[in-house]
C-alpha cells in the first residue's frame, strides 16, 4: 500500500464535476478522483479546517465513532471496478479490527476530520495512479495557487451553490 495525502480540489469542467488529487509523502505520483459537487464542498470544508456551528455529516460520523469507542486507524482506496473507486475505512474496537465499505469521497472528508491516513492499494497504484512527472510544472504551479486561494464560499459560488 502507498500512504497518500490530499492535495486540493479542482473543477472539471467537461464533466461538471470537481477532482480530488491525491499524492504520495514523496509527491511523485498523484491520483485524481472524481467526486459530486457536494462531496466536494465537505472534502474542501475538511481541508481548510472549517468549523461549522452544527456538525455536518463526517463531522458526526468522527463523534460517532470516537463516542462508542472506537479508533479509525486507515483509510484504504481498495480498488477500481467501472470506473468506480472503493474505499474501505479501518477502524479498531475492543481489540477487533472492524472494516466498512465506504466511498471514498467519504473516506477523504472523514480522513481530513479526524487526522486517519489514507492509502491506496497496489491494484490502484498500479492502475491509476499518474506520475507527477507527467504533469507540466506549469500546470502544477497554476492548481496550486488556484488552491491556496480557494474559500468555502468561493466554492460555492463556482460550483452554483450559493444560496
Amino acid at each position: 500500500m502507498m500512504k497518500m495525502k490530499v492535495q486540493g480540489l479542482m473543477f472539471d469542467q467537461k464533466n461538471a464535476m470537481a477532482v480530488v488529487v491525491l499524492t504520495d509523502e514523496e509527491g511523485k505520483r498523484s491520483l485524481p478522483i472524481w467526486v459530486g459537487l457536494f462531496e466536494a464542498q465537505a472534502i474542501l470544508l475538511g481541508l481548510q479546517e472549517v468549523k461549522t456551528p452544527r456538525p455536518l455529516t463526517h463531522d458526526l460520523m468522527a463523534t460517532v465513532i470516537s463516542g462508542l469507542g472506537a479508533e479509525l486507524e486507515k483509510i484504504v482506496i481498495s480498488k477500481i471496478e467501472d470506473n468506480t473507486f472503493y474505499a474501505i475505512l479501518y477502524m479498531k474496537f475492543n481489540g477487533q479490527e472492524i472494516t466498512v465499505d465506504a466511498r471514498p469521497s467519504d473516506c477523504i472528508a472523514l480522513s481530513l476530520r479526524t487526522g486517519t491516513p489514507i492509502y491506496i492499494s497496489e491494484e490502484v497504484r498500479s492502475s491509476t495512479s499518474v506520475a507527477m512527472g507527467e504533469i507540466d510544472d506549469q500546470e502544477i504551479e497554476e492548481f496550486g495557487k488556484f488552491l491556496e486561494g480557494l474559500k468555502p464560499d468561493e466554492l460555492q459560488k463556482y460550483l452554483g451553490l450559493e444560496k
